[in-house]
């Protein structure tokens, strides 16, 4: 059974949520929330594969007064505070994370948590310390895809790479296995590699002029500036770190993947003269992380740290592998609760046993 499937999302979770039921039965806590921002007004989505992990305005809305009404939505000291067994939780309690660290956060979802009370830990790279507002990497190369013509030739001698694709999908491929093989380079390297690509593709230096300079594309695709940076912290927000270049750690060698987290943590503090207790791994699933990272994460003298699955209440909770549940465009308020409450986590558990999950045991 897939725990997907139209049935179960948009007929079970939400009969079970408006039923109460969920929340009533919800596992022990904390659960983590983690988001990617928030789409901004005037925006217009480019690609869903691209998009699908920013929400709009109005469902961060609703989904941050279903949070306050049902549960117990703590700030990230109390976490921090729940971490080093300084404090307990109360039931159901529930924290909210961001990933990236995208400027829309600033100007689209800070707004909307000030008005709901509620704090958030947002984690971004070390390309936000500094005065230039910059793109993640990875999207940058996945924007020159759709900028590019609908076939073309890639011949990457430097990773050994020579590929012919036609259409959206061989492009996706194609952007997935590059992201991986990207990731094993050196920022700067890697910058070498991406500015390869768009002259291969015929894109003149300024093709992302458009994402620069349109004020809505700005807010989506740009990252924070270290001032933007001080300013979300300055309006009672937490930041964590998320690596200096996002690359996927596990494709790194030891000694670069300790740099980029070790050196993050360093350069952060530096920067904005506080301690930072909590790491983000890039993109956070299984194929990512690895041991090796967990205890780097450790070594480094992070509190704790992030992955991107197996969230939920209830779910099985490591200091440096923390789960969080990983909020998309396409969930509904009562997938989105069956997440949040450990049910999704549970029934995953009793069809996949075998899975990597919550093992919390729901009442019958």
């Amino acid at each position: 059974m897939s725990l997907v499937s139209p049935l179960l999302k948009h007929a079970v979770y939400p009969a079970l949520a408006r039923s109460g039921y969920l929340r009533r039965q919800a596992g022990a806590g904390p659960a983590v929330v983690t988001y990617h921002g928030v789409l901004p007004a005037g925006y217009r989505v480019l690609d869903p594969g691209l998009d699908g992990s920013l929400i709009t305005a109005e469902t961060f809305r609703h989904q941050l007064r279903l949070l306050k009404e049902n549960y117990h939505v703590i700030s990230p000291e109390q976490f921090f505070l729940w971490c080093e067994s300084k404090v307990d939780l109360p039931p159901r309690s529930i924290l909210l994370t961001c990933d990236d660290g995208l400027r829309n956060v600033l100007t689209d979802m800070l707004p909307t948590l000030q008005e709901a009370s509620l704090s958030c830990l947002f984690f971004v790279l070390g390309d936000s310390l500094g005065d230039t507002c910059s793109m993640l990497w990875y999207e940058e190369l996945y924007l020159m895809f759709l900028a590019g013509p609908e076939s073309f030739e890639l011949n990457l001698v430097e990773i050994a790479l020579h590929e012919h694709v036609t259409g959206r999908k061989e492009k996706r491929s194609l952007w997935w296995n590059l992201v991986k093989n990207f990731s094993r380079c050196g920022p700067e390297d890697r910058r070498g590699l991406l500015t390869n690509v768009r002259r291969q593709l015929g894109l003149s230096g300024n093709w992302d002029s458009e994402y620069r300079q349109d004020p809505a594309c700005g807010r989506r695709f740009l990252m924070l500036s270290l001032a933007e940076l001080r300013r979300l912290i300055g309006e009672g927000m937490s930041v964590g770190a998320h690596t200096l270049s996002h690359p996927m750690l596990s494709q790194l060698s030891p000694e670069s993947a300790w740099i980029e987290i070790s050196e993050s943590r360093r350069a952060m503090e530096q920067a904005l003269d506080k301690p930072v207790w909590a790491l983000a791994y890039p993109f956070g699933d299984p194929s990512s992380v690895t041991p090796r990272e967990i205890e780097m994460a450790e070594r480094a003298g992070f509190t704790c740290a992030f992955v991107n699955v197996g969230g939920g209440l209830g779910a099985k909770t490591s200091r440096f592998a923390m789960p969080r549940v990983h909020v998309s465009a396409g969930m509904g308020f009562g997938e989105f609760e069956a997440h949040i409450s450990g049910f999704y986590g549970w029934l995953r558990h009793r069809s996949m046993p075998w899975a990597e999950a919550g093992t919390m045991r729901f009442a019958s």
